[in-house]
């Protein structure tokens, strides 16, 4: 026996078994999961999850992760377009007596599951190990997000009520209390609940909130009364509606109220909640802008326009690299986090690391290149203090002095379609510039048939336009937007090939960043959002105005 205790082996019955995760998925927000629950889908070899569960788990999980599909066996539910999925635990026992590592994720928390508890049994009868690990409920996060405190300093009962399984106790009981309410149930089946609780005593003046799609960027809330639910929501046109069996979270009590939930609906505040952005960039360099443009509540659609290719003829860039190791150069400049790419993969293509950078200078164009350089292990020595740009570099990089640099070269990897700026700026302060190619940028494939669709049929809210061939680009494989849509250009020659290309620009970023094309996008937004409020007018997003109205130029 090691000293560290028995192995998994030395136990015959327990290591034959495997082991299940019953998990909590939240609401539907993926931010809610919880760090254990990343940990324990990192491991898992099984997931099995409901389809609108998936979404949420399924990219922490492995790439070799089975996620077996569930099957409807429910067809009465199935016929009403709400199918029950049942055959859960069969997949989990059948998983978990291979000696796999199973993960049983469901919505909300695991313990207010009745399906799961049944499983946790049959895993418990079957002497199966498992573990629950909690999520946010969608009876507590829902209302969290939609601005609705279920108790205040003074404290109230707050009753949870499945409206589908409730008993005329149960109705009778809540409707009989002032407790605050959080009542499950459908769009369709919200005036129902109303009214049991009307018919067991609540006023009818009762305030209530109704929350859609909770915690996602898809949510909507209604504040009305018992008895005036069913009025608002076909006043809305919210109902009739195939769409009725969606599942929603009413609140009923005083802390739902309409005035109070105006002031902490934070969410659904956000400048760009529910604006779907076209963001048109590599996949690479979309990332970090999409999770700006989701911190703002929008839905980021990113569509490569342009595709990043090695160059035709690799010997310059592979002499430019041997070079750096040599001696070459006194400098390395990089203008894009595409070039910083390239070369580190011509550097693992070697066997070399960041060591190979030990006594050359380095400069990064701007903060996102600085920071690929980061991730690579090279810290620049060299960062525009002012525009990120090549002229933005060029004003603080240094004449070239013979006493003090032993080298005169500088190794400057670009793109094909590059402009001289720099070259020309960096001969003039004295330089000799190895001006190499070391990726070519080409024109992307066309996205799908419905995203072309979208783009010209104003689907979209926004699209940020981040150069000017992300305006030649899209317009070429996609199609000009429309104009409803709100176009934000990064500068001033972007904002001028958008133009040219028959768009109007509304919203121009103040400095050449995505980061601040972003934020002036928020700032528009914002401004939208309480230029509507102030007039009386519901807040919408662009998409949902009449096609073809008339839009003011407007720009930040």
């Amino acid at each position: 026996m090691s000293p560290t205790g028995p192995a998994a082996s030395d136990f015959p019955a327990l290591s034959a078994q495997g082991h299940v995760t019953f998990l909590g998925a939240g609401p539907g927000d993926p931010g809610l999961l919880t760090l254990r629950a990343v940990e324990a889908l990192a491991s898992a070899d099984v997931l099995v999850a409901e389809p609108d569960v998936l979404g949420v788990v399924r990219c922490h999980a492995r790439a070799s992760v089975s996620t077996p599909e569930l099957t409807v066996v429910d067809a009465q539910s199935a016929a009403a377009g709400v199918p029950v999925l049942r055959d859960a635990a069969n997949l989990v026992m059948e998983a978990v007596r291979g000696g796999r590592r199973v993960v049983r994720a469901v919505a909300g928390d695991p313990g207010l599951d009745g399906n799961a508890g049944a499983e946790m049994l049959a895993c418990a009868a079957a002497g199966i190990p498992f573990e629950v690990v909690p999520g946010v409920a969608n009876v507590v996060g829902v209302p969290a997000y939609a601005g609705v405190p279920l108790r205040d300093e003074q404290g109230a009962d707050v009753r949870f009520v499945d409206a589908r399984t409730a008993s005329d106790r149960c109705w009778t009981e809540v409707g009989a209390s002032d407790a605050t309410a959080v009542v499950s149930t459908t769009l369709d089946a919200v005036a129902a609940a109303a009214g049991e609780l009307v018919s067991a005593g609540r006023k009818p003046d009762t305030p209530l909130t109704v929350t859609v799609a909770g915690t996602t960027t898809r949510q909507r809330t209604w504040a009305a009364t018992l008895g005036t639910i069913a009025q608002v929501l076909k006043q809305a046109k919210v109902l009739p509606s195939p769409e009725g069996h969606r599942p929603v979270i009413a609140v009923v009590g005083e802390r739902s109220s309409a005035a109070q939930r105006d002031q902490l609906a934070w969410f659904e505040s956000k400048p760009l909640f529910g604006w779907k952005v076209l963001v048109p960039r590599t996949k690479e360099q979309a990332a970090s802008l999409s999770d700006q443009l989701r911190s703002y509540g929008a839905v980021p659609h990113e569509v490569p326009t342009i595709a990043v290719e090695p160059p035709r003829t690799p010997q310059q860039m592979e002499r430019a690299v041997k070079g750096l190791v040599t001696g070459r150069y006194e400098w390395i400049a990089f203008t894009s986090v595409n070039a910083v790419k390239a070369v580190r993969e011509k550097f693992e293509e070697y066997g070399l690391d960041a060591r190979a950078f030990a006594g050359i200078k380095v400069a990064a164009v701007g903060e996102q290149t600085a920071a690929a350089l980061v991730d690579f292990g090279v810290k620049p020595d060299l960062v525009p203090s002012g525009e990120q740009s090549a002229a933005g570099l060029l004003e603080d990089w240094p004449p070239y002095d013979p006493v003090f640099d032993p080298i005169d070269r500088v190794f400057l990897p670009r793109a094909d379609i590059a402009t001289e700026t720099l070259v020309a700026g960096l001969i003039e302060l004295g330089w000799e510039v190895d001006d190499v190619t070391a990726y070519r940028t080409v024109r992307a494939s066309p996205p799908p048939s419905d995203t072309r669709e979208a783009i010209k049929g104003g689907g979209f809210d926004a699209v940020l336009f981040t150069s000017s061939s992300t305006v030649r680009n899209l317009v070429g494989i996609a199609g000009k937007p429309h104009n409803v849509t709100v176009i934000a250009c990064i500068g001033p020659a972007t904002a001028k090939t958008a133009e040219e290309h028959g768009l109007r620009v509304d919203v121009l970023s103040p400095e050449p960043s995505v980061h601040k094309l972003a934020e002036a996008l928020a700032e528009f937004g914002a401004r939208r959002r309480e230029a509507a409020k102030e007039a009386g007018d519901p807040v919408t997003r662009p998409s949902e105005r009449r096609p073809g109205a008339r839009r003011r130029r407007t720009t930040t």
